[in-house]
């Protein structure tokens, strides 16, 4: 029996990373039965999403998922200084558990290793260790090649206020630039993406000088459309309420997992729901203690009513439901579900984009400020609340984004007296 060939993908810490790094390895191993896929997982700190998910999961012949030994960081730590620090612990964990797989296999090679954009300051050590060929994975093309405000693989210039934290920060600086060195020693590119959609972006890449000979693999959309939630919430009293609701009635309002507001700030998304006279699933996070990584957390019945304006709750008790942690992906496939508040996350403009939702962008941190302008400004295909909302590693926003705007961005996303 021909010996199935090996193939390591390191995605970056955080349960978004994993998810779409699993589905693309359930993609390789159906379309190629000759396939052995090993799954290194880094965990972030004083978080539990990725335990919950990675319990849902079963090793087979064809998957191998290890769990990397956590690494301890005070609660205190940044984002930026954190990440740096989680995968400098993690390089002699990656080595050792690379180095154990040479070692099973009777030819002592490995085919490839596919490698998360953020942990590829590993990628020189694995490359040390075998000459296997390396690929990146990465979310969405623009990204890649972003310099300066002429970016090649936008057509429309790129407003600075649109860059990524990671080129407008100082703090940053170390771990962009460990990464961005790393694009020199892979063999390839992966994007979660497809022509269809970036196809300029796409068309930029194959045609730069610079790029000759470095292949780039469109193979998205990667998403799970029908995601497990067993052990996390159970979704059936929301998708009740939303089969109640009319046809494209209902605007969702949703950060993922790590995104959350201060209270002046929910107060003001309150008044813009209220004012707008929409129906509403509104997922509500509550922020961690200042200057932790701890992962936002949910409200109790009796938080909310503390956090929320006094009597939002029974004055909206019909026409919407405030929740904690949503099973987006199911809230999204609705046929309630008319318009999505969203904060630009690649994961979430994908599953928008396959379920058919149009987007109202509020982007937080990291790259969501570059696919809310993407998304606005290149694409036409979504409506804009802000563009460059920013919240800091400290928790802290840029500005207070007012009830008239994001009333405006509601109305709009469901063409309900909009412009």
């Amino acid at each position: 029996m021909m010996k199935k060939a090996e193939v390591v993908i390191i995605p970056s810490p955080g349960v978004g990373h994993l998810v779409s790094t699993l589905e693309f390895a359930k993609l390789l191993i159906n379309r190629n039965n000759h396939l052995r896929i090993t799954i290194l997982v880094i965990k972030l700190p004083h978080t539990t999403e990725t335990d919950i998910y990675t319990k849902s999961l079963s090793n087979s012949n064809s998957l191998n998922i290890i769990n990397l030994p956590e690494c301890s960081l005070p609660t205190n730590s940044n984002l930026g200084s954190a990440m740096n620090a989680i995968l400098e612990a993690q390089k002699q964990n990656v080595k050792q558990a690379v180095a154990d797989l040479i070692t099973e296999r009777e030819d002592g090679v490995l085919a490839a290793f596919v490698v998360d954009l953020l942990t590829c300051s590993a990628l020189t050590l694995l490359m040390l260790l075998e000459n296997s060929p390396s690929l990146r994975l990465c979310s969405s093309l623009p990204l890649i090649q972003l310099t300066e405000l002429a970016i090649p693989s936008f057509a429309n210039s790129v407003p600075t206020k649109s860059l990524p934290s990671s080129v407008l920060h100082k703090e940053y600086e170390s771990f962009f630039m460990n990464y961005a060195k790393g694009i020199k020693n892979a063999d390839g590119i992966i994007v979660n993406s497809f022509e269809e959609l970036e196809s300029y972006a796409i068309h930029s890449f194959f045609s730069h000088p610079g790029l000759a000979g470095l292949p780039v693999y469109p193979v998205g959309p990667i998403l799970n459309p029908e995601p497990t939630t067993k052990g996390v919430v159970d979704s059936d009293d929301i998708i009740q309420w939303l089969n109640d609701q009319p046809h494209s009635s209902v605007v969702f309002i949703c950060f993922r997992s790590r995104g959350y507001m201060d209270e002046e700030q929910v107060n003001e998304i309150a008044l813009a729901i209220e004012n707008s006279g929409a129906h509403f699933v509104w997922s509500l996070r509550k922020p961690p203690p200042k200057g932790t990584m701890v992962e936002p957390s949910d409200y109790t019945l009796s938080d909310l009513g503390s956090v929320l304006p006094v009597g939002f709750l029974d004055r909206t008790a019909k026409t919407g439901r405030v929740i904690g942690w949503a099973p987006q992906a199911q809230i999204l496939a609705h046929q309630a579900t008319g318009g999505f508040v969203s904060h630009c996350g690649w994961n979430s403009i994908l599953e928008s984009i396959y379920f058919g939702v149009p987007v109202a962008t509020w982007p937080l941190f990291a790259d969501q400020q570059t696919n809310a302008f993407q998304l606005v400004g290149e694409l036409k295909m979504a409506v804009e609340i802000a563009l460059d909302y920013s919240v800091h590693l400290n928790g802290e926003r840029d500005y207070l984004l007012t009830a008239d705007k994001i009333e405006r961005g509601i109305r709009n996303v469901l063409e309900k007296d909009g412009e």
